[in-house]
């Protein structure tokens, strides 16, 4: 699955973006669609996920009650809805999917499929 991520941009601290990952054809039902991030020298962790097929989801601390993920099944497309967003959040954000099991969803690993990432840079 070719996965295609945009809507990053540069923003002030407490402003929302939403971001968006497209995928070029239906997806299977037994899918997990995640974000994950990369800060300038850190490694790629964990932001969200959401399974195509009940919803069910799961967040990092850090965005927890912050951060949305969502779908939209008609246009093969998941979000990231991000509010309050802080300096820190400062990072290249990437779509995944892949089949994981529970356990694994917050495991770069874990995924098969990547978008090619969308920079979003939060000012203080």
């Amino acid at each position: 699955v070719q996965l295609q991520a945009y809507g990053g941009g540069l923003v002030q601290a407490g402003d929302s973006l939403r971001l968006s990952c497209a995928a070029p054809g239906r997806i299977s039902s037994n899918y997990v669609m995640a974000w994950f991030r990369q800060a300038p020298g850190k490694e790629r962790e964990f932001v969200a996920a959401l399974r195509w097929t009940n919803t069910n989801t799961w967040y990092a601390e850090s965005v927890k009650g912050r951060f949305t993920i969502s779908t939209d099944n008609a246009k093969n497309t998941v979000y990231l809805q991000m509010n309050s967003l802080k300096p820190e959040d400062t990072a290249v954000y990437y779509c995944a999917s892949g089949t994981p099991i529970v356990s694994t969803i917050r495991r770069v690993s874990s995924y098969k499929s990547w978008g090619q990432g969308t920079l979003v840079t939060v000012s203080s």
